[in-house]
Order: C-alpha cells, then sequence, then structure tokens
C-alpha cells in the first residue's frame, strides 16, 4: 500500500491517495469474508477494530473478530 499512496495523511481504513489526487480503497477479501460470515457481535468487534487503524492489520482483525 505504501507504493499507492502518495498522501500518507490521507490514510485511513485503507484508503490511500495516488499522485493524480484520487482516492481508492484497498479492501482485503478476508474482510469481506469475515462480514459476510460473522455474527452481529463478531461483526461489530471486526468494525471497532478496524475504524481504529490506518492501514489494515489481518492479524489484529482476525483476533477481533475471533473475540480476542
Amino acid at each position: 500500500m505504501d507504493k499507492l499512496s502518495a498522501v500518507p495523511e490521507a490514510e485511513q481504513c485503507g484508503w490511500v491517495k495516488d499522485k493524480f489526487g484520487i482516492s481508492w480503497q484497498i479492501v482485503p477479501t478476508v474482510l469481506y469474508e469475515m462480514m459476510k460470515f460473522g455474527d452481529k457481535e463478531k461483526s461489530k468487534r471486526l468494525t471497532e477494530a478496524f475504524l481504529k487503524m490506518k492501514k489494515f492489520d489481518l492479524e489484529a482483525l482476525q483476533k477481533a473478530f475471533e473475540g480476542f
């Protein structure tokens, strides 16, 4: 993601801004899977975890999903 982002200050929750000023969100496939197959409580923990992240930490997201 470092090579995709030209504006580090714009990074949040997987969002990056390229050198042309266009914003993109990079979302790991596993995040979609967890949101799709998780129950309400798992989805809530997952959402709370990723909203605090500048860049997605897959290990931390998995732990939040599992309740650790």
